[in-house]
């Protein structure tokens, strides 16, 4: 197995087969494409800035997709032929807006289950999370945490030494998605962000987005670097939430990809698939 580091951190790191040894909290780990005891994990979509995760079992050969988009639909599913993969699940950290999630029509075609918090109102979903659950794929666990605000059906996805965070928290000046779109909530965002206490400081945060080329970062390294997490006051999160959102603007593909999402439904006219902006 083959594992590159930054050198940024000046990180002892030893990896087998069988084991790995980090010896310095802020650690910065690029993972291509294999990690840990029996796991393969790489980042899909490395040239967009909307990301998606594959795991598997490198033993069962069971495979797990997170925050897939509609758009790499035929990338995926050629991937995991040619890795000859089983994809069994297919999981969305929540309602996206800027984007049209694959889970439903993965679902649909391989017969994976589509999973996601249990409050959430997309149709098409077959396995309900509530906070703590854990779930097994093979040799691989994964855990969710509840993490609203960005959205109210926002969860965090732990697994074998990583975190897909979804858009409730991006890597370093990145801070936190914003919580102006539906169903999101300034103040119960800045609440959640105590959830991530319960995880541990050597998690590589996977993020839903942040621009082409970043680094993935540890939670510690994050814990130091974050902005957003640096935070002494809800005052101050709300006055960075709204410079932000006012900085953002309007998200082009919400009247397209919302509905799409919630009603499971792919739509006769995709305006940036068509050729249209």
């Amino acid at each position: 197995m083959l594992f590159l580091f930054s050198h940024r951190t000046s990180m002892l790191v030893w990896v087998s087969s069988t084991a790995m040894h980090y010896r310095n909290k802020r650690l910065t780990l690029q993972i291509w494409p294999r990690c840990g005891h029996g796991m393969g994990f790489e980042q899909l979509n490395d040239t967009g800035w909307a990301k998606t995760y594959l795991i598997w079992d490198e033993v069962t050969k069971e495979a797990a997709l997170v925050d897939p988009v509609y758009d790499y639909m035929d990338a995926y599913t050629s991937r995991l032929e040619s890795e000859g993969l089983t994809l069994v699940h297919a999981m969305a950290t929540h309602t996206h807006a800027d984007h049209i999630t694959a889970c439903f029509e993965l679902q649909k075609t391989l017969g994976c289950s589509y999973v996601m918090w249990h409050s959430t109102s997309c149709l098409g979903v077959t396995h309900y999370i509530n906070d703590k659950d854990q779930m097994t794929m093979g040799s691989i666990q994964f855990i969710f945490h509840h993490a609203p605000g960005h959205t109210s059906d926002s969860m965090l996805i732990e697994t074998n030494g990583h975190v897909m965070t979804g858009d409730f928290l991006f890597t370093g000046k990145g801070g936190v998605g914003r919580d102006d779109l539906p169903s999101g909530r300034m103040k119960v965002h800045w609440d959640a962000l105590s959830v991530l206490e319960r995880l541990d400081g050597h998690l590589i945060v996977c993020t839903g987005h942040d621009p082409p080329g970043t680094e993935m970062m540890s939670l510690e390294w994050n814990r130091e670097n974050n902005p957003v997490l640096n935070m002494n006051s809800y005052d101050e999160y709300e006055a960075w939430q709204l410079e932000v959102s006012a900085g953002l603007g309007a998200v082009s593909k919400i009247k397209t990809a919302v509905p799409a999402n919630v009603f499971a439904e792919i739509p006769e006219h995709i305006p940036w698939l068509d050729g249209e902006n």
